[in-house]
């Protein structure tokens, strides 16, 4: 019986969180090769934090995780590229309600209900908050680990958000930093990208002036 009480590095929730979303939303890719997986963990959309990490840090990771049967190799029908697949509902013995919330969580980190709700719309269709609520409830109480916390309440906030636990203890502290970071990544991508795009416009005015 593989070990689900050993905590995840970060790159490993994240390789299962992209598997878990790909497998949903681009069935016909899916299994995904290292490259496709390695795209899926830098992507610069729907993931927080955004990250960049090279195919030999994510073919190390896979390493660890086919260890723990969460990922299984396969070659799929051409026979020629090995492909990976996700395998985490049956090792944490969880619904596939609950794979679709905690990898939302892993991929873009803490969220509040309306969030989780809304975000995993293609991966899994919750009838309403409530049910959203009772998963994670029944993830935070389970008796052999919570794999789910409900945060504080952030001041001025109307709903609490939630975090996964697959990467071990999380602290409002260390959570709060990384949203600010998120916000000031954003905040300069952002800036960078009205700067282009004047750049452009001084550029294509230079050249009706020439």
């Amino acid at each position: 019986m593989p070990d689900t009480q050993k905590l995840l590095s970060f790159l490993e929730a994240r390789i299962l969180g992209v598997l878990i979303e790909k497998e949903k939303t681009t069935p016909d890719s899916y299994p995904l090769t290292l490259n496709s997986l390695t795209l899926g963990c830098n992507q610069k959309t729907a993931r927080e934090p955004v990250i960049s990490v090279p195919d030999s840090e994510v073919q190390m990771a896979l390493e660890e995780l086919r260890g723990r049967v969460l990922v299984l190799e396969t070659y799929g029908a051409s026979g020629r590229v090995l492909r990976y697949a996700q395998n985490f509902g049956k090792v944490y013995g969880v619904p596939p309600a609950s794979v679709a919330l905690l990898a939302m969580l892993a991929l873009r980190g803490a969220q509040t209900v309306s969030e989780l709700r809304a975000n995993c719309e293609r991966l899994y269709r919750f009838d309403d908050s409530s049910s959203v609520e009772a998963y994670l409830q029944e993830l935070a109480e389970r008796s052999s680990g919570a794999l789910v916390i409900r945060l504080p309440k952030q001041v001025g906030s109307r709903e609490h958000r939630w975090a996964h636990l697959l990467c071990g203890a999380v602290t409002p502290a260390s959570d709060e930093i990384s949203r600010e970071k998120g916000a000031e990544r954003r905040e300069l991508e952002e800036r960078v990208t009205r700067l282009e795009m004047q750049v452009a416009e001084l550029q294509a005015a230079l050249k009706d002036l020439l």
